[in-house]
């Protein structure tokens, strides 16, 4: 077993050599890279997506609080387009086809505004591999 110093000391040679401590050398750094991924087009990702929506919505949205906000995050962040600003400066959301990422609460500047929780077991989105 190496003793404290000796460890250090190979820490020391290592960083001089450019290395970092501990990380494979460059043959082996070689053969590990990360394998090819197919690329996939938007809607050949979503065909592989089932939304199983509950009864009961797992964001709710409070129009009232929405209607003083002037940046209106929501609307722009949602990867899943969700959220439409009203004329009378309310939201409309629809949570059907959420993506449960959480960015819509992230980004709300409105206290009290959005309430996410998970969907309930067996409800929202589903990726199916075949």
């Amino acid at each position: 077993m190496a003793t404290m110093l000796e460890r250090l000391r190979r820490r020391r040679r290592a960083r001089s050599d450019g290395r970092r401590p501990g990380a494979p050398a460059a043959e082996s750094r070689a053969a590990a890279e990360p394998p090819e991924w197919p690329e996939y087009a938007f809607a050949e990702r979503m065909a592989a997506v089932e939304f199983r929506v509950a009864d009961e919505p797992h964001i709710v949205v409070d129009t009232d609080v929405c209607r003083s906000c002037t940046t209106k995050a929501c609307v722009t962040a949602c990867p899943a387009d969700l959220f439409v600003p009203t004329s009378d400066g309310g939201i409309l959301f629809n949570y059907e086809h959420c993506f449960e990422c959480g960015v819509c609460y992230l980004v709300c500047d409105g206290e009290g505004a959005i309430t996410w929780s998970y969907p309930r077991g067996g409800h929202g989105v589903v990726m199916r591999w075949s």
